[in-house]
């Protein structure tokens, strides 16, 4: 019960209104107390009236007068004279004074709180303004045990009723509170235990019902993200499937393509010039071919092997790379340009590197002669004390929104129309293999921007 919200709401609210109610108690006993002896004075002034119309009675019947007032005597003060009108013995002298012409809610309480706690009986002496102006005070003297028995007798009463308030509030809170928002809440976690227990199942997503505006905004929340994750799972599935597919025709494709490399060996012993000179061209495109689709196999199973890293000469690769680009670029007149300093050498895996600056120039040439204008690819390389930074840039129409936003994911960032978005991926997967990263520095309609950095 103390664990659930609507147990603890009740616990909370039974000692808040206790506490409200001891706050009323405290100035409620004080009042009672100013009007106890209020009373008093009064009854010692409507005593001292028979006194006052016959100037002699019998002891007894002043001893009756003062036992009905609940005063040991009444002093009056008229014209300025001080009168003792009625007077009995008193069991000890008096012990206090207290004056309720201007006493203060302060003292009141303070006198009042203090008789509450003193249990020994005493003789006090009270001030006061006679009723109807029949003079210009009054004064009584009276014991204390009668005053504390019925300040304790009021208190507890007071008490007693406010703790049949505080049951009372505190049950129809606790009802109003379990009915306006726990239900909703366990509501809101049955849909959510449901909804992970099969998350695919459309059905299974949160419908908002709630009235109350902060819970209505949490479902609305909820239901923004199950709706995306269930998107996001039905991709990934759908993604899977695709990556199977892709990985049984690497794994056709890259049969194929060894059949080819075979065929290659015997075209490079021939003795046609032309061939000759085209020979390692088509053996290196071949094998980086057969090299992709193991690679293709081993994403999948995200295995893609560590680089064996050593020292490389960066121009070659580039020229290398030129030269397979420069014969694919038939359709628009894209420029190749290369601002590397000679004998410019890093360390890293020579394939892979080449693998990664393949496929980003490739990239900028078929963004270059998608938009059909001329355009040209520029990769340049700096050194600093603490990296190697590779940038592959063109001046091409940029990257479309959509391409940007999963740009690095799987399947899901393809730059050309068609493509899978396999590329980048692996690139950045390669990259990060040498404790660097792949960052797309900016892309807008000026052309495009990767920075391939590599710690030293």
């Amino acid at each position: 019960m103390h664990n659930t919200l609507s147990g603890r709401f009740l616990i909370l609210t039974i000692i808040f209104v206790m506490l409200a109610e001891i706050m009323i108690f405290v100035p409620s006993v004080a009042r009672f107390r100013e009007d106890y002896l209020l009373s008093r004075l009064e009854r010692g002034q409507i005593a001292s009236l028979a006194l006052l119309a016959d100037d002699s009675i019998e002891a007894d019947l002043e001893e009756e007068l003062l036992l009905n007032a609940e005063v040991f005597n009444v002093v009056l003060r008229r014209d300025e004279a001080r009168q003792l009108i009625l007077s009995a013995p008193m069991p000890q002298p008096i012990h206090k004074t207290f004056d309720l012409r201007d006493a203060s809610a302060l003292e009141l309480i303070r006198d009042a709180m203090s008789r509450v706690f003193d249990r020994e009986e005493r003789v006090i002496r009270v001030i006061g303004n006679p009723v109807r102006d029949a003079g210009l005070m009054i004064e009584v003297s009276l014991n204390t045990g009668p005053l504390r028995m019925a300040m304790i007798d009021y208190g507890l009463r007071i008490l007693l009723l406010s703790a049949v308030i505080s049951v009372i509030t505190a049950i129809m809170l606790f009802v109003a509170v379990r009915r306006l928002m726990v239900q909703p809440i366990k509501r809101v976690v049955g849909d959510m235990q449901a909804y992970a227990n099969n998350p695919e199942d459309a059905r299974n997503v949160i419908k908002p019902s709630a009235s109350i505006s902060e819970l209505r905004e949490a479902e609305e929340a909820l239901l923004k993200l199950e709706t995306q994750l269930t998107s996001s799972l039905k991709q990934k599935e759908r993604l899977a499937q695709l990556g199977s597919a892709v990985a049984k025709i690497s794994h056709d494709l890259r049969n194929i393509l060894t059949s080819a490399q075979l065929f290659t060996d015997r075209i490079e012993m021939s003795e046609d010039p032309v061939v000759t000179r085209m020979a390692p061209k088509l053996v290196g495109s071949i094998t980086r071919a057969v090299k992709l689709c193991e690679t293709t196999l081993t994403f999948g199973k995200a295995e893609e092997p560590a680089p064996r890293l050593a020292s490389l000469e960066l121009s070659e690769i580039i020229n290398d790379i030129f030269a397979s680009e420069r014969l694919a670029s038939t359709d628009a007149e894209v420029a190749f340009v290369e601002d590397i300093s000679p004998g410019f050498t890093l360390m890293a895996d020579n394939e892979q590197l080449y693998r990664v600056i393949a496929n980003l120039v490739r990239n900028a040439r078929q963004a270059i002669v998608s938009s059909g204008k001329a355009g040209e690819v520029r990769v340049q390389a700096a050194q600093t004390e603490d990296c190697v930074e590779i940038t592959v840039s063109d001046n091409g129409p940029g990257l479309p929104p959509k391409a940007r936003e999963h740009l690095f994911a799987a399947f899901q960032g393809g730059v050309s129309k068609g493509g899978s978005g396999l590329g980048l991926a692996i690139s950045a997967e390669l990259i990060r293999g040498h404790g660097g990263e792949l960052l797309l520095q900016k892309s807008d309609e000026t052309g495009t921007e990767f920075v391939i950095r590599l710690n030293r």
